[in-house]
């Protein structure tokens, strides 16, 4: 399942009734309400309401995002009442906490498949996020994608002092060497399966702006095509960073069109502003441009 351009989730708490629309305002391409870690064990029940009220409202919205939901997990005991609960028109996916396997990928896909066919919702169309917390996870993560045809992309996720940093025992630094393995694991776990836009997070220190930048611009480099944000602050900053610049437009635009005047000469290999430039360079130029006009045509 091919997941669309996501340069931007935020999380919202699943039982914070007006938040979703707090972060739509933020220009996020996508929100993720949460059933988990950001709602109390005695409003969860309540918490599962909210977040149907939540995706008719949003999916009717003028504006329109992904809408996603991070599930309880399967040791929880509670995945199964989420999902009967929000499995529901308007729904894009399923965030999937805390899983170990392809074995777990295969129990959500049953459950989804259920509660779609009961729910009367089209069948296989709600898509999978794999939020990578556990060392069994990152090391079976190219099974887990595998594992069921609702995969749409990976989520690294290599918080501080989170579930993976606790599974897997790094000490979290702002320059993330420590996760430098995991991460780039997950990216190309998700490319190596055809999956176009791998997603990375989080940030969590909202104290420090300097520092959600460069974490951003490491992943772009890395080759990550969105992130996961806690605050609507850092919404703006990263849809900047994950989009081509006006200077990459002007650039690539004018490497297709050297090219394709050499190209009319029976010539396939020149030089562009100083750069070696054939077939390679230019299908990079257009995939530049075709992301480019993606995002245009989504925002305007």
């Amino acid at each position: 399942m091919a997941m669309r351009l996501m340069r931007s989730l935020l999380f919202v708490p699943g039982h914070r009734e007006t938040w979703p629309a707090k972060a739509v305002a933020s220009g996020t391409d996508g929100v993720i309400l949460d059933l988990e870690d950001s709602v109390p064990a005695n409003l969860k029940a309540e918490a599962r309401e909210i977040v149907a009220s939540s995706i008719r409202a949003l999916a009717s919205g003028d504006k329109k995002v992904g809408i996603y939901v991070r599930l309880n997990s399967l040791e929880s005991g509670l995945a199964g009442d989420d999902i009967e609960r929000v499995t529901i028109k308007g729904l894009d996916g399923f965030l999937l906490p805390k899983t170990y396997g392809e074995k777990d990928i295969i129990a959500f896909d049953a459950l989804v498949s259920h509660y779609e066919r009961r729910n009367g919702v089209p069948l296989g169309t709600v898509e999978f996020v794999l939020s990578l917390e556990t060392a069994q996870a990152y090391a079976a993560c190219e099974r887990m994608i595998a594992a069921s045809p609702r995969v749409a992309t990976l989520f690294a996720g290599t918080a501080r002092d989170a579930d993976v940093s606790r599974s897997i025992g790094f000490q979290f630094t702002p320059d993330g060497f420590e996760t430098l393995y995991l991460r780039s694991r997950a990216l190309l776990a998700t490319r190596a399966a055809g999956l176009e836009f791998p997603i990375v997070g989080l940030w969590q220190d909202l104290n420090d702006p300097e520092g959600a930048r460069r974490f951003a611009e490491q992943n772009r480099q890395l080759g990550f095509r969105g992130q996961v944000l806690i605050h609507p602050s850092h919404v703006a900053m990263v849809n900047e960073i994950y989009s081509p610049s006006a200077d990459d437009v002007v650039f690539y635009a004018g490497m297709i069109e050297a090219f394709e005047k050499a190209e009319a000469q029976g010539i396939a290999a020149v030089s562009y502003e100083g750069h070696h430039i054939d077939y390679a360079h230019v299908k990079t130029a257009r995939e530049v441009l075709a992301l480019h006009k993606s995002i245009v045509e989504r925002t305007h």
